[in-house]
């Protein structure tokens, strides 16, 4: 049986690439990683992801999938072992694809407007970040996971917060999740990082600090006096 050819174009910081690299991971899928110069896309890049020309790309047997959402369900319904979604349950995936999407489409884009806005403005930015954090909270009552009592979909889709909240939180001067207004998801971040292959996958604090400072400078508006 020949074996199988498995590339994932990314690069070392994006949290989208690293939902990637988890499920491979968890699955046990050996692959090849392919570090991505975003200022210089590489034509291979460019070939496998024409529409969006963005990473993370996965590409199996030369087949490329795009899009990380995407490609969780594409490695979960490829590969046996650990369980992404749900088995047995079509309501239970459903509801893991609309949290997913909620993740992406509200929390991460609200939590970044709380990152790039100084003042008033970025109070008004932690309101809304903190709803959406309240309102995905909900969905640990009586759980480790969102998964349950293992990693899944959900788990895999907000993990960069599990790291990033702390970084963000270094370069702004803000708490992004407190115990005390956000116990279970502070529970949650405790449980996700201390899993020995999240743990084990994450990127430098320090580097992250650096660009993540940079970006700041870039995309946030001077504090005015």
């Amino acid at each position: 049986m020949a074996k199988e050819e498995v590339k994932l174009f990314g690069t070392w910081s994006s949290p989208f690439s690293l939902r990637v690299t988890w499920a491979l991971k968890l699955k046990g899928v050996e692959y090849e990683f392919i570090e991505e110069d975003l200022s210089n896309k590489s034509s291979l890049l460019l070939q496998y992801n024409s529409v969006h020309k963005k990473i993370p790309v996965l590409v199996h047997n030369g087949k490329p999938i795009s899009e990380s959402s995407v490609i969780l369900e594409y490695i979960d319904e490829t590969w046996k072992g650990h369980n992404i979604f749900p088995v047995d349950d079509p309501h239970e995936r459903a509801s893991a694809r609309f949290w997913a999407k909620f993740v992406d489409d509200k929390l991460l884009p609200s939590l970044w407007n709380v990152f790039v806005t100084q003042g008033k403005e970025q109070e008004e930015a932690s309101l809304v970040a903190l709803e959406n954090l309240r309102n995905i909270e909900k969905e640990l009552e009586g759980k480790k996971y969102f998964g349950g009592e293992m990693i899944g979909f959900v788990d895999i889709i907000l993990g960069c917060i599990a790291n990033m909240a702390d970084i963000l939180d270094e370069i702004t001067g803000l708490k992004t999740v407190e115990k005390d207004k956000l116990p279970l998801l502070s529970a949650w971040i405790e449980n996700f990082s201390s899993a020995p292959i999240i743990k084990d996958s994450w990127p430098s604090g320090d580097r992250l600090v650096t660009k993540y400072r940079l970006y700041r400078t870039m995309f946030a508006p001077p504090k005015s006096s």
